[in-house]
């Protein structure tokens, strides 16, 4: 019959009191269920464990080698409980957080300072991903926690809310016939011929004849924010299909895929934010008036949601705007 747990703590409690009724009251229990554990132990044992007296308990030679050899493994058993609920409830520590792009870059700086004023003991560390690989790094714990853009989905991450909302717009060449327009509309890119990169996005869903101005209703397995991915699925959403328009060269980095662009090879889908932070003379960004908004948030291993994961949570999601 294997050992229960909290013989094992009666025992080591007892071995260090060596009085009945002190360890009753460390351990809140009684003294007979004291009594009842220890003897349990000896009839499995089967020699005494204690030398008892009306005055005084001592260890027993068997007691004193038990204890010596139990009394390691209890402790590091309790260390490393402390050290997980430490991990799980408190601050005190280090956490990296992962981001993907400009945007999401300038937004987990300010998080990180707000942040670090609730919490002086934890110390923050920013680190950015190519999107391409930003799951497999969080998965990995190179990273606690991760912002990009939305969806990031798998049956091991958890998505917070999102803390950033923004425009979809098409990068086009400075000479495309896009270009001095205010805006286009998603059935525009019909022919367009798509940069594809680990980080494309998708304009948005195509309306057919049946579906009106307004789009599709989403369907059962659709969530208000649009259409769940699938295996083919990136961090930032779907690759183009062919109704998106023809594939055009592929790139692997953002600013592969903004040269391509500016040297005629092709188009792509960005959030507005790249006005701000890539302006180019050879790429012009053009609004997509009629396309779903992207959102960007947070993103993290379900197993890994500990007290600093949320904490940066709250933070990043009380910015303003």
């Amino acid at each position: 019959m294997p050992v229960e747990w909290f013989e094992i703590e009666t025992f080591l409690t007892l071995a260090e009191e060596l009085h009945f009724g002190r360890t009753a009251e460390r351990l809140g229990r009684t003294k007979a269920r004291v009594s009842q554990t220890i003897q349990v132990l000896e009839r499995r044992v089967g020699v005494p464990l204690f030398e008892r007296t009306s005055r005084r308990v001592t260890l027993t030679p068997t007691g004193r080698r038990l204890t010596e050899d139990l009394r390691p493994a209890y402790e590091q058993v309790n260390a490393a409980m402390a050290r997980a609920v430490a991990d799980g409830r408190g601050l005190a520590g280090t956490l990296t957080v992962g981001f993907v792009g400009a945007a999401t870059g300038q937004l987990v700086v300010r998080a990180a300072e707000e942040f670090r004023r609730r919490h002086a003991d934890c110390e923050v560390r920013l680190r950015e991903v190519q999107v391409g690989g930003a799951v497999e790094r969080l998965r990995a714990d190179e990273v606690d926690l991760l912002f990009g853009c939305f969806p990031i989905e798998g049956p091991d991450l958890t998505s917070g809310p999102a803390v950033l909302t923004e425009a979809r717009m098409l990068a086009v060449p400075a000479r495309h016939r896009f270009a001095g327009r205010a805006s286009i509309a998603i059935a525009d890119l019909v022919r367009e011929r798509l940069v594809v990169a680990p980080c494309s996005i998708p304009a948005g869903p195509r309306p057919s004849a049946e579906e009106g101005l307004a789009g599709p209703r989403p369907s059962a397995e659709e969530g208000p924010a649009g259409p769940r991915p699938s295996a083919e699925e990136g961090p930032a959403g779907p690759r183009p299909s062919a109704e998106e328009g023809p594939a055009g060269p592929a790139a692997e980095t953002f600013q592969e895929v903004l040269a391509l662009v500016g040297a005629g090879q092709g188009v792509f889908v960005v959030g507005a934010h790249v006005t701000r932070f890539y302006a180019r003379p050879d790429v012009a960004y053009v609004l997509i008036h009629d396309a779903p908004p992207l959102r960007w948030g947070p993103v993290w291993r379900t197993v890994r949601a500990t007290a600093r994961v949320r904490a940066f949570v709250d933070a990043a999601a009380g910015l303003p705007a």
